[in-house]
């Protein structure tokens, strides 16, 4: 096991490629889809649409 970890991004950065599904289907959407194409901008919600 390494014992390495990430290292936090910086701006202007290019972030790593991922797929996560994109539609209530299910299909999958890749970053690098719009890689050279369009911006990209991430938000990540702590508890969005989440009980409690």
């Amino acid at each position: 096991m390494s014992s390495t970890l990430p290292s936090m991004p910086g701006v202007g950065d290019q972030a790593p490629d991922f797929n996560l599904p994109g539609t209530p289907d299910g299909d999958q959407v890749s970053l690098a889809s719009f890689r050279g194409s369009k911006h990209v901008l991430l938000a990540f919600y702590v508890f969005d649409f989440s009980p409690g």
